[in-house]
């Protein structure tokens, strides 16, 4: 059976006049060089009655290194993975992960061991573990290697005290080491992390990976382990979340947390070893303020941030305002970004620019993960992947 997944508001489907034959000066060198799923056919592709292999049903999370691409195909409750490099357009996975085969779809497929429930999270450790957050199963999954055949079942489980267990909060109260809608997950200069979207908070381990089931060093967002309100049960601050979605590093030992339910990403100068305040907002004038104001130029402002992505650089989906913002540095301190990619310019906005759908067009952008001079982009209302690429200087 298929399970809505809302991923923003549906398509409004004006076609105006077609895209300039140069990008618009704003994308700088990026341009996009593949796209999974969903093809540029001109109007929303709504997702395949049955799926397949090349095809993705609102994709919330997506890895990218040297050997593979990952996806978390949301929508369909798998991941899809391609080994190697999908060197064109609509290239078919190459394993499917979460169900039985390439064509089967719906959340816990045979069962808590094999299904998975709305996938977010994905990431590859430095050990070659696959490492996925299955979010409304409410834990974290790992695979010891990288799977090459479909259907191969997870390893181990985190926030969970086993593989048939998914019950929020490992059907108890919330603590430091139970989870509850984990989105985002992130490994930063050794350090594991978590996006506890539902317990509005971010889970950290010093020693990577806590595969013996230890309780999270770090609890950001809330007074204690004990705790789960939004905005801790007061108003909006430097030290609350609402909805924390995603994690990553600033390349200077700091923290950068997408908390999108309060439309920011604060930013942590150093590392906060312990339930610190943060230094600095983006998207907010300040560290108390938490504003959505979406019928006036959208420079300088950030609806609904889900996804953050760093190195070299960060990136930013500002995904309510369907763009992705790009600065070459990875702490951008107030300054505007270098690029908004799947618009004109910094002040709009529009579900795929209000135009046709095109491979450069965007519509809620989910997920993002930079490697070297790609940029993938889980484009969750287009129902796809799309990897834009750099160009090399003078290319």
């Amino acid at each position: 059976m298929r399970v809505q997944v809302i991923s923003g508001p549906s398509q409004v489907g004006a076609f105006p006049p077609p895209m300039p034959s140069s990008p618009p000066a704003c994308w700088g060198d990026w341009s996009p060089e593949v796209v999974l799923g969903a093809g540029s056919s001109g109007g929303l592709r709504l997702p395949d009655a049955s799926p397949t292999d090349a095809t993705l049903y609102a994709p919330r999370g997506v890895w990218l290194d040297d050997e593979r691409l990952i996806a978390c195909d949301t929508g369909n409750h798998r991941l899809l993975l391609w080994h190697g490099w999908p060197g064109h357009d609509g290239a078919p996975a190459d394993v499917v992960l979460g169900q039985p085969d390439a064509v089967s779809e719906g959340p816990g497929s045979g069962g808590p061991r094999q299904g998975l429930h709305l996938p977010t999270g994905v990431l590859v450790d430095p050990e070659g573990r696959l490492v996925v957050a299955d979010a409304w199963h409410h834990r974290i999954l790992v695979w010891d290697a990288i799977p090459t055949v479909t259907g191969t079942a997870p390893d181990r489980v985190i926030g969970q005290p086993s593989l048939d267990d998914v019950e929020p909060n490992a059907g108890g109260d919330v603590d430091a080491g139970t989870l509850y809608w984990p989105f985002g997950i992130a490994l930063i200069d050794g350090r594991f992390l978590v996006a506890d979207t539902g317990n509005r908070r971010v889970l950290a381990w010093r020693d990577g990976l806590p595969l013996d089931g230890r309780p999270a060093d770090v609890v950001l967002g809330q007074p204690d382990a004990r705790s789960r309100e939004e905005n801790r049960g007061g108003p909006i601050g430097p030290s609350s979340f609402r909805w924390p979605h995603a994690l990553a590093g600033d390349g200077a030992g700091g923290l950068l947390v997408a908390d999108a339910g309060n439309h920011r990403v604060l930013h942590w100068r150093a590392w906060p070893e312990d339930d610190l305040p943060a230094d600095a907002a983006i998207g907010q004038p300040d560290l108390r303020s938490a504003s959505e104001l979406p019928y006036r130029s959208q420079e300088g402002l950030l609806r609904f941030p889900y996804a953050i992505a760093s190195g070299p650089g960060l990136a930013i989906a500002d995904t309510a305002n369907n763009r992705v913002l790009v600065w070459e540095r990875p702490t951008p301190d107030g300054s505007p970004a270098d690029q908004v990619l799947g618009q004109r310019d910094a002040a709009s906005a529009g579900e795929n620019r209000w135009e046709a759908v095109t491979d450069d067009t965007l519509c809620w952008p989910y997920g993002l993960c930079r490697h070297g001079d790609r940029l993938a982009i889980a484009d969750s209302g287009n129902n796809r992947v799309v990897v834009w690429r750099r160009r090399a200087a003078g290319a």
